[in-house]
């Protein structure tokens, strides 16, 4: 299973959303991160994301920004977007009800991640722990999604 997240410039919120989540899943799955800008392309996490991430033994120091493309649609099983506008970008390319299935908030009742970016160290721990539960729970479906799957096709 791959599951991609999704915010604005992938240097901040998205990078700790793939290495939170990935830290909770077991090998085989597939945690990755874009940005619905190109503007930091090739560049590393923003340093107060890897040092938040590094206080809570979550290594995202070798991670990269892209930028999301239609084909992730193809490439992803889930999508996770941290706010309103990152959703609305990547549902404005979605071409089908199947891609669209697929693209959600993180967070449940439709709250948004606040972008730390402008913020202080303070601001990367409190998304730290926001993204810490929603990839706790994220991470409990999706283990029992592959469960169920396995006991079908015994």
């Amino acid at each position: 299973m791959k599951i991609l997240m999704v915010c604005l410039g992938n240097i901040c919120r998205s990078p700790l959303a793939e290495g939170i989540l990935q830290s909770k899943l077991p090998i085989g799955f597939v945690v990755d991160s874009a940005g619905t800008i190109d503007m930091h392309q090739g560049k590393n996490p923003d340093y107060r994301s890897v040092e938040t991430g590094h206080h809570y033994n979550v290594d995202i120091s070798r991670q990269r920004s892209r930028p999301f493309t239609p084909k992730d649609f193809e490439e992803f099983d889930h999508i996770y977007c941290m706010d309103q506008n990152n959703l609305e970008d990547v549902l404005s390319v979605a071409k089908s009800a199947d891609h669209r299935n697929k693209v959600s908030l993180i967070l449940e009742n439709n709250q948004e991640v606040p972008d730390p970016y402008w913020g202080e160290m303070k601001d990367f721990d409190h998304v730290y722990q926001l993204l810490d539960k929603a990839c706790e729970r994220i991470a409990i479906d999706l283990k029992s999604q592959v469960k169920r799957y396995n006991n079908q096709i015994k």
